[in-house]
């Protein structure tokens, strides 16, 4: 009877288990510093989604107007673009080109020390699909760049 007991509880937990790991991944969470990276080259989240939270951390310490970072998500053709078009739109619109709908999201420009959030709405990003981040601070989005893939 005590064996019984147990299997049903190893069970029980195993499948509790896999739960917690079938949870959709609906954050993008990146950390950028003073040396112009971003701590992850791909990120993965749900195409089931209701939102997906950008999360940036700007671990350096130089100001937002010598060292700005945000991030911006775009379908990774219009990456470039995107990244032209927001270093002529300037400091003043967060070198992001407003009303841009290329733009599928993004957070606002930070300086050190400081963090940032904001949101995708869900559906914007589907399953398949290629998509790209970025920071679109002038000379950043070379270096601070990466994939997002958006699993079913």
């Amino acid at each position: 009877m005590m064996n019984i007991r147990k299997s049903l509880l190893a069970l029980a937990l195993l499948g509790c288990a896999g739960l917690v790991q079938a949870a959709p991944n609906c954050t993008i969470k990146l950390q950028g510093g003073d040396n112009m990276q971003f701590d992850q080259k791909t990120v993965t989240v749900s195409a089931a989604c209701k939102s997906i939270s950008l999360e940036l951390q700007h671990t350096g310490k130089l100001p937002v107007a010598a060292m700005g970072h945000n991030i911006v998500v775009t379908a990774s053709a219009d990456a470039d673009a995107v990244a032209k078009d927001g270093i002529k739109a300037g400091a003043a619109s967060g070198y992001l080109p407003a009303g841009d709908k290329r733009v599928l999201g993004a957070t606002k420009m930070i300086g050190g020390g400081e963090s940032a959030t904001a949101s995708i709405p869900g559906g914007a990003l589907k399953a398949g699909g290629e998509y790209s981040f970025f920071c679109s601070f002038p000379g950043h989005s070379a270096l601070m760049r990466g994939k997002v893939v958006v699993a079913p």
